[in-house]
């Protein structure tokens, strides 16, 4: 399943630089490992896309220690933006 997400700049910029290797999301389209995201650059301030994106494959899923219906992704980047 692929899945289409926003990302704020400072979150894209460290996963696409290797530092950020986990994404924590609200469980609302049941994310399964092999799934990949789009991850879409996207500016809070301006309330628009920035165009950049990159996409990475979900190689691990846990809930624990997280609030209801949240998890916890490693994440790999595929492509890069």
């Amino acid at each position: 399943m692929t899945h289409g997400l926003k990302i704020h700049p400072e979150y894209f910029e460290a996963v696409i630089t290797g530092k950020k290797t986990f994404e924590i999301r609200k469980n609302d389209k049941d994310y399964h490992v092999g799934d990949k995201l789009f991850l879409n650059e996207f500016d809070p301030i301006n309330q628009k896309y920035t165009g950049r994106r990159t996409r990475v494959i979900v190689t691990y899923i846990t809930g624990y220690a997280q609030v209801d219906n949240y998890v916890v992704m490693g994440i790999k980047i595929e492509t890069a933006a």
